[in-house]
Formats: structure tokens, sequence, C-alpha cells
């Protein structure tokens, strides 16, 4: 990984790439933008690896199943956060 520019002093860092990766997926990008990170890739093995990575990890969530929280458990935890988050003049109410 790189922590700077290319050796002419063009292209994005490593740090910028992985702060793209979401926005790439996504088709977020202006093209000109989506030409600088293909390049950066096209010589950066480690941000290949974790391109995939973050593409297979998005995947994988996409296909799991929500599981509903039991009503007693919604309760307390409800509880719970007013308790912590609400001035306790705020909970008297």
């Amino acid at each position: 990984m790189t922590a700077s520019p290319d050796s002419q002093g063009t292209g994005l860092t490593c740090e910028q790439v992985i702060s793209l990766v979401g926005d790439y997926l996504e088709s977020a990008l202006t093209q000109e933008m989506v030409a600088e990170l293909e390049a950066h890739l096209a010589e950066c093995a480690p941000c290949v690896a974790y391109l995939r990575t973050y593409r297979r990890t998005k995947d994988l969530t996409a296909q799991t199943e929500r599981v509903e929280m039991p009503e007693e458990t919604t309760i307390r935890l409800r509880r719970f956060l007013l308790d912590r988050l609400l001035p306790k003049s705020d909970r008297e109410r």
C-alpha cells in the first residue's frame, strides 16, 4: 500500500482509494474519479484485495435475514437507553 501519490505526484493514495470504495461499488463516482481509482487498482494488489473483501462482505450481509428482537428485550433496551441518555428530570415526565 502506498501512503503517498505515485512517483509522478499524481493519482490516489491507498487511504483515498479505501475511502472511495463504497461509492465506487455504488457507481456514485465521476468518470474521472473512477479512472483514477482503477489506475491505482491496476498497480496496487493490497487495494485490490481490500476491494474484493469489501465487495464480498457487502454481498454476504445483503444475504442475511433480519431477526426480530423479542418484545421484552425491546422494552428493556428502550428503558436502559432512556435511563442513560435522558436527564433524570426528563425521565420523570
